[in-house]
């Protein structure tokens, strides 16, 4: 296997590429990333040294880059993470989402059709998108992968195209795709903007913990290492054409798991003052904020074997751990690009 994995250096991209690249299926793994203020190539600097692995700093809006990868590597497979992803920043600059999230992955699509043709054999195309584009649920019910798609962000919609395109290539093109729609991941290396990193790193700070609303909106919560587990499973073994929908099977109000870290925090660091919950501080609501995502993974569950490992529980004490011993890298990758 000769693995492209696009946006490696960022959160999910950077946790996927450290459980896979000891795998003996993959002689080649190379890194794209472009380097944007979520990729840190921090965090995969224990892994450059290994003879397998490559990284290139290419644009995936750039056509010709792209092309010309696939061209120096023949690559084989691609896990296709890179994408602009926060809803915040969609609605105030949507221009780069569809830049990157629609025509990125047009390019990418275009190259694996050029560089295989007809010769797919064993080749995959693996495109990572969001449980958003099915928008929102009410207080029941889940997402299954026949759920029609009603996105309301920029950020939605583009990945909904993407996810329209890449469908579009296997029925038109017969190019050998699978596409998995993951909900919220939380874990180490996210880059403090997301919930859960800016919550812990503003009680370091004793600063305000920002919660949108009345802080119910409910997100099913997935830990990276178990995303990462399931897209490899996915990428081997799920069937060409077909989606399958990754979840945490851990649904939480979005206000119940700020508390919840405070609590933890309070526990384990005495030190920063105690009494965290009196930081929470709410906001105005988002524009289009989605009230409930909740995903149904029994496909993927009972057709490949995947199941998570962490509760959220488990998973988030984990995470607070590591953002408590990690806080040198939170400082680095938050400085200002050049």
């Amino acid at each position: 296997m000769k693995l492209l994995v696009t946006g490696g250096a960022g959160f999910i991209g950077s946790n996927l590429i450290r459980h896979i690249i000891h795998k003996d299926e993959i002689e080649l793994l190379v890194n794209l990333d472009v380097l944007t203020y979520a990729g840190h190539l921090e965090n995969l600097l224990d892994l450059s040294h290994l003879p397998k692995y490559r990284f290139e700093k290419v644009d995936i809006r750039d056509k010709n880059g792209v092309v010309n990868l696939f061209e120096k590597y023949r690559f084989t497979h691609v896990l296709h993470l890179a994408a602009e992803s926060h809803v915040d920043r969609s609605i105030t600059g949507p221009a780069s989402f569809i830049e990157t999230n629609i025509v990125g992955t047009f390019n990418l699509l275009e190259a694996a059709r050029a560089s295989w043709g007809a010769n797919t054999g064993s080749c995959r195309f693996h495109h990572v998108s969001t449980d958003e584009v099915y928008g929102s649920l009410g207080a029941t019910g889940y997402f299954t992968e026949e759920t029609p798609y009603a996105p309301n962000s920029p950020y939605s919609a583009s990945k909904a195209s993407s996810d329209f395109l890449v469908r579009s290539y296997f029925h038109t093109y017969g190019l050998p795709v699978v596409t998995t729609n993951c909900s919220n991941n939380y874990g180490p290396f996210q880059f403090p903007e997301k919930l859960i990193p800016v919550i812990i790193h503003n009680l370091r700070l004793r600063k305000p913990l920002p919660v949108y609303g009345d802080g119910m909106n409910v997100r099913d919560w997935l830990y990276v290492t178990d995303h990462a587990s399931a897209l490899w499973t996915v990428l081997t073994r799920g069937r060409l054409g077909e989606t399958y929908n990754i979840g945490g099977n851990n649904e939480w109000p979005n206000i119940r798991i700020v508390e919840l870290i405070c609590d933890i925090i309070d526990k384990v660091d005495p030190g920063l003052g105690g009494n965290s919950r009196s930081l929470i501080t709410f906001v105005k609501d988002r524009p289009g904020h989605d009230k409930r995502y909740a995903i149904d993974s029994s496909k993927i569950q009972n057709e490949l074997g995947w199941k998570p490992a962490h509760t959220f529980e488990t998973g988030i004490l984990e995470t607070v751990s590591w953002y408590l011993k990690n806080q040198a890298w939170i400082d680095q990758v938050s400085k200002p690009r050049a």
